[in-house]
C-alpha cells in the first residue's frame, strides 16, 4: 500500500512532463525576453527552439580618429532546428567602403555587399532554459558572394564558444571565446585572430533593458574596446536597440561607433 501511494498520480504526472515544463526558470525575464545576437561583438549563447525564426537588422556608423567615417547595414536570419541546432545567415552592406580605383589609381568611396556568412549554433547545455547556457558557433563567409571587390576567394572559418550565466531573474553575463582564420590552409592558422568578449545585460523595466560589453581581438597586436546600449520591447516579439562604442587600444584606437537595430521573433 505504501509503494502504491508513492507511485500514485502526482508522481505519474511529473514523469509525463518535459524537462522544460519541470524547469522553474522558464518564466525568468532573462529567459523569456527576446535576446539578440546584436549589438556589439558578443553573440548570445541562446539557441532558438525548433520552429522559431528571428530576423535581426541594424545599421552602424564607424568613425575613425583619422580618415572618413563608414556606414554599414546588415541583417541576420536565425532559424531554430531540431537536435538543439540553430542555422544563421548574415550579410552586411557597406554604403561607402574605401577601394582603389583601377583606372585613376586613387582611393574612392563605393557601395557594395560583403560576402554572405553562413553558420550554425549547437547547444551544449542540457536544455534551452538552464541558468547556465553553453553553445558552439561555427561560421564562414561563402566564396564568390557579395560585390566583386569584397568577395571572399576561399572559405574563412571561425568558431566561438558561447557561454551565458544568469544572475538572479533579470540579468545575465555573456562571454565569447573564439578564433578565425582567413583561409583553409595550414599556413592560414598563423594568420588567425583570437576574440574574447564579456558582456552584462538585463532588464531595467518590463519593456526596457541595457547592454554593456568589453572585448579584445587580434594576435600579436590586440584591439580592445567597449560597447554599450539600451533596448526597448514595444511588444514581446520585437526589440529596438541603440548602441555606441569606442575602440580603446590597438591600430584602430580612438574609433567611435554609433548604431541602431531592430529584432523580430516568430514562432512559439
Amino acid at each position: 500500500m505504501a509503494v502504491a501511494a508513492l507511485l500514485s498520480s502526482p508522481g505519474l504526472t511529473l514523469a509525463q512532463n518535459t524537462p522544460e515544463e519541470n524547469n522553474p526558470n522558464v518564466d525568468a525575464p532573462f529567459v523569456r525576453n527576446i535576446r539578440a545576437d546584436r549589438p556589439g561583438q558578443t553573440i548570445t549563447a541562446q539557441v532558438l527552439q525548433p520552429g522559431r525564426f528571428q530576423l535581426e537588422v541594424g545599421t552602424l556608423r564607424t568613425a575613425p580618429s583619422l580618415g572618413p567615417s563608414m556606414l554599414s547595414t546588415g541583417a541576420t536570419l536565425r532559424v531554430g532546428f531540431f537536435n538543439s541546432m540553430e542555422l544563421r545567415v548574415t550579410q552586411p552592406y557597406f554604403h561607402n567602403y574605401r577601394r582603389l580605383n583601377p583606372e585613376s589609381g586613387q582611393m574612392e568611396a563605393a557601395p557594395g555587399w560583403a560576402p554572405v556568412v553562413v553558420g550554425a549554433k549547437f547547444m551544449i547545455s542540457p536544455n534551452y532554459d538552464t541558468r547556465t547556457q553553453v553553445a558552439l558557433l561555427v561560421e564562414s563567409p561563402i566564396p564568390n558572394t557579395g560585390s566583386e571587390a569584397l568577395a571572399a576567394k576561399t572559405l574563412a572559418p571561425s568558431a566561438r564558444l558561447l557561454v551565458s550565466e544568469q544572475l538572479g531573474q533579470r540579468y545575465g553575463i555573456e562571454a565569447n571565446f573564439g578564433f578565425s582564420q582567413p583561409g583553409m590552409k595550414a599556413a592560414d592558422i598563423e594568420k588567425g585572430q583570437f576574440l574574447g568578449t564579456l558582456a552584462l545585460n538585463g532588464a531595467i523595466t518590463n519593456k526596457t533593458g541595457f547592454f554593456v560589453e568589453a572585448y579584445g581581438t587580434g594576435r600579436s597586436v590586440l584591439t580592445s574596446g567597449t560597447t554599450a546600449g539600451l533596448y526597448w520591447r514595444p511588444v514581446p516579439q520585437a526589440r529596438v536597440d541603440i548602441n555606441a562604442g569606442r575602440v580603446l587600444g590597438g591600430p584602430a584606437s580612438g574609433t567611435a561607433t554609433l548604431g541602431a537595430g531592430l529584432t523580430f521573433k516568430l514562432g512559439q
